[in-house]
């Protein structure tokens, strides 16, 4: 059987950053067992990247941009454990930028295998040492070659929590109507 999907189905998009944000609100009501109380997840997985890291690596990437610090020629260079380096490899590869990602070498290989699918290239620090060590090794390696090298320092960059008060904040606001009570999030960089 042949699946396809109808031609004025299919959406085009003039690139795959265009398609960062905006997820969907799902309503998880029904789990909570009150019909006065309403549940809503923010589905950060139809990021295109998969993850919500997808908009903090967009977000660093352009305001780098912007600044001057990120400009053509320079390798994009940072520590990560996996979703923010995914989302660098993929929006490097849409905007022409190499990418160079140190991980602890006990990454998950399909973390690994999806950032290189989008032109990464791993370098694996000591597993022992965690994320902290990955953080050595990179800003090691950016020390020995500062011109060639824009190191965004993920876990103490301002542009990473300002991409969810600009986006995602404000999407939740919009999509619940303003009618925000309570927020809970789960924590990472």
């Amino acid at each position: 059987m042949v699946w396809a999907v109808a031609p004025e189905r299919v959406q085009q998009t003039g690139s795959i950053l265009e398609q960062i944000g905006n997820t969907p609100l799902l309503d998880l009501s029904g789990l909570v067992g009150r019909s006065d109380v309403q549940l809503f997840a923010k589905a950060e997985w139809f990021n295109p990247g998969g993850s919500v890291k997808d908009r903090a690596a967009l977000r660093i990437i352009e305001d780098a941009e912007r600044s001057g610090q990120l400009t053509p020629g320079r390798t994009l260079l940072d520590a990560t454990s996996g979703n923010t380096g995914i989302g660098y490899a993929m929006i490097g590869a849409a905007k022409g930028y190499t990418v160079h990602l140190v991980m602890p070498a006990n990454v998950t290989r399909e973390r690994k295998a999806l950032a290189r699918a989008y032109g990464a290239q791993i370098i694996e620090s000591d597993p022992l040492e965690g994320s902290d060590g990955a953080i050595r090794l990179a800003r090691s390696i950016v020390a020995a070659k500062p011109q060639r090298y824009f190191y965004p320092d993920q876990y103490n960059n301002d542009s990473n929590w300002r991409a969810h008060f600009d986006t995602t904040g404000s999407e939740i606001l919009q999509q619940t109507g303003g009618r925000v009570t309570h927020f809970v999030a789960g924590l990472g960089t």
